[in-house]
């Protein structure tokens, strides 16, 4: 059974930094993409950032330039290093990896969430 770890959410200041960390365990295979998502109070799930397994990237356009998404694949984890933070960045983070399965194709794990609160 894969599992994924999430760590780094709290309260900071408009401005400051925060960094989010996912592992994953239980996969007998390297993981494919990897990437975080986020969902504010009252809105969607929304896609923050990806990473592909050759770290190819992507990111929604309000956070390019001041979050940055990285992947360790010895490790199975995923980071997302975010500056520069404001209010409308408060949400719950996920985490989500695709891993490969045995017959063909790959399957979407979610972590729990963490939260992360700016104050403005």
């Amino acid at each position: 059974q894969v599992q994924l770890a999430e760590s780094g959410g709290g309260l900071v200041q408009a401005g400051g930094s925060l960094r989010l960390s996912c592992t994953a365990s239980g996969s007998r295979f390297s993981l494919n993409a990897m990437g975080w998502y986020r969902r504010a109070p009252g809105k969607e799930r929304e896609l923050v950032a990806a990473i592909t397994s050759g770290s190819s990237t992507n990111y929604a356009d309000s956070v390019k330039g001041r979050f940055t998404i990285l992947r360790d694949n010895a490790k199975n984890a995923v980071y997302l290093q975010m500056n520069s933070l404001k209010p409308e960045d408060t949400a719950v983070y996920y985490c989500k990896a695709e891993v490969p399965r045995i017959w063909g194709g790959s399957s979407d794990y979610w972590g729990q969430g963490t939260q992360v609160t700016i104050s403005s």
